[in-house]
């Protein structure tokens, strides 16, 4: 198979999950960060200024294109990089090589928005102000991915068992809007950390009291946080007791299903990106799953903004 006929197969969104109009623009996007990494990189090796014009030296086994491709199809599939190899005809190292390039520029993109394809939320930050510009209320959750268990005898090896899941996994917080479309995803911490301590060592508090009419509804695992906020976060009613009466019950279900209602688009937007192998079970090295979640949901709301 040669490499044209491998672009042309690969570039198909079944592989890279995008079509290729939104594709040609994504590599339109990282063609200049691209060039400004490599030039960096090659600066700092020779210690000095290019002395040949951009271009020369011997060719490139992969171009720009197939590195976008095949680091999608990556993030896609978690496609060994030793087949991806073999279509396109390079060495493995080759193709981890690109992978180690493009993803991180595609986890630097940020977050689209409806209506504003000029800006990008890359912080927690600029949640919060685009949702007091806008007048969002937030859907806020948390979820996790299990991951490969750290070796016997490492340190922090028990951080990443989850006491939900019993599993080694790392948890994220997702922020959505009323819509269900993917706005931020992040707070990346190990499993066995709490979501509301996750989202709280973020500072969500500092920006809950710097926007005070921004509004936020969470589900039971951040009942500590609607309470120190309670006019800005509205988490399910408590339980009551197994003794209550009846009709104390029946209210507590009432208002626990209108409030799970109202918070549900947010598990759709959680659900888009698990669509991706690599959310679904991580098999790779646990230092790059933080790139790869924010290269995933940076992408998937790319088509939440166009809903």
């Amino acid at each position: 198979m040669s490499k044209s006929v491998a672009r042309a197969a690969l570039s198909h969104r079944i592989f890279t999950g995008i079509p290729r109009r939104r594709l040609a623009k994504l590599i339109a996007e990282l063609a200049g960060p691209w060039d400004g990494q490599q030039e960096s990189r090659l600066r700092q090796r020779r210690g000095r200024d290019r002395l040949r014009a951009p271009g020369a030296g011997p060719r490139r086994d992969l171009v720009f294109t197939d590195r976008v491709i095949a680091t999608l199809v990556v993030l896609r599939f978690q496609l060994p990089h030793a087949a991806l190899a073999l279509l396109y005809q390079v060495d493995r190292a080759t193709i981890t090589r690109a992978v180690g390039e493009i993803r991180p520029l595609l986890a630097a993109r940020g977050f689209a928005v409806p209506g504003k394809p000029e800006l990008r939320l890359r912080t927690l930050a600029d949640v919060f102000a685009y949702a007091a510009a806008e007048g969002i209320e937030l859907r806020i959750d948390g979820t996790e991915v299990q991951v490969r268990r750290p070796k016997a005898g490492k340190p922090g090896r028990r951080a990443f068992v989850s006491g939900k899941k019993k599993q080694n996994t790392i948890k994220a917080t997702v922020i959505s809007d009323g819509n269900g479309r993917l706005l931020w995803a992040g707070a990346i911490r190990p499993g066995r950390q709490h979501d509301a301590t996750a989202l709280r060592t973020e500072g969500v508090e500092d920006l809950l009291r710097q926007y005070p009419q921004v509004q936020a509804l969470v589900d039971s695992g951040y009942q500590g946080l609607a309470r120190d906020f309670d006019d800005q976060v509205t988490a399910p009613p408590k339980k009551p007791r197994n003794d209550a009466p009846t009709e104390e019950l029946a209210v507590y279900q009432d208002k626990r299903k209108a409030q799970s209602s109202q918070r549900i688009c947010v598990e759709h937007a959680i659900a888009e990106p698990k669509q991706w192998r690599p959310l679904q079970r991580y098999i790779g090295r646990r230092e790059h799953f933080h790139d790869t979640l924010l290269a995933v949901t940076g992408l998937v709301s790319d088509r939440c903004a166009e809903r």
